[in-house]
C-alpha cells in the first residue's frame, strides 16, 4: 500500500469519524428539543414521504449510489497488496540523482545460473517484498536424485552473488525446492 493510499485512508476515517459525532450530537439534540434553540426552522418530526417522493430523490439516490460504487472499487483496488518490486534504488544515490536497478535482469540471471547445476532441473526467481523484507526467491525444480547439500550450497552462493551484483545486503534470499516426479537425468534417449 503506498502513502497516499494510506494518507487517504486516515484523512476518510477523520472526516468519516466527525461526520458520526456530529451526526450522533445532532440526533441527541433533536430529540431532545436542545436544537430548537439554534435552529428553530428545523421541524419536529420528518414525515418519510414527503422526501421520498420529492422528483430530485431518484437522481439523488443513483448519483450517490454511482459515486459511493466508484470509491468502493477505488479503494479496494489500492488496498490489493503489491508485493512484486521491479526496481531498487542503488547505494551511491546522492540528493542530486538516484540510480536504480531493474531487478527482473539479475533476478532471471541469477535463476538461469541456478538452472545450470547439476541435478537441477529448471529455476524461476522473482523479486518481492514480504513483511517488510526484500526478498528474492528462486523457485526450483530438482531430480529426485540430486544432492541437496550441493544444491544448498549452489543456492546460497547464487544468493550471495546476487546480492553483489544488486549492491544491497538487505536482500534476503529465498529457496524454494520441488522435487521431479520422474528423474530425467536416467533417461537414455
Amino acid at each position: 500500500m503506498s502513502r497516499r493510499v494510506l494518507a487517504v485512508d486516515r484523512l476518510v476515517a477523520v472526516v468519516l469519524g466527525l461526520v458520526l459525532v456530529l451526526a450522533g450530537v445532532a440526533a441527541a439534540g433533536w430529540s431532545t428539543g436542545w436544537s430548537d434553540r439554534w435552529f428553530p426552522a428545523v421541524p419536529d418530526r420528518v414525515a418519510l414521504p414527503d422526501v421520498v417522493g420529492a422528483p430530485w430523490w431518484l437522481v439523488a439516490t443513483a448519483i450517490g449510489a454511482v459515486v459511493l460504487a466508484v470509491l468502493a472499487l477505488w479503494w479496494l483496488l489500492a488496498h490489493v497488496p503489491r508485493r512484486g518490486v521491479s526496481t531498487l534504488t542503488l547505494p551511491g544515490s546522492g540528493p542530486g540523482g538516484r540510480l536504480h536497478v531493474a531487478v527482473d535482469g539479475p533476478v532471471e540471471a541469477a535463476a538461469a545460473q541456478f538452472a545450470l547445476l547439476p541435478g537441477v532441473r529448471s529455476a524461476t526467481g522473482r523479486a518481492l517484498r514480504d513483511r517488510g523484507e526484500l526478498v528474492v526467491e528462486l523457485r526450483a525444480v530438482v531430480e529426485p536424485t540430486a544432492d541437496l547439500r550441493e544444491v544448498s550450497t549452489a543456492a546460497d552462493e547464487v544468493s550471495a552473488q546476487l546480492r553483489q551484483v544488486l549492491g544491497r545486503d538487505d536482500v534476503k534470499g529465498r529457496v524454494r525446492l520441488g522435487v521431479a516426479r520422474d528423474d530425467r537425468s536416467r533417461r537414455v534417449h
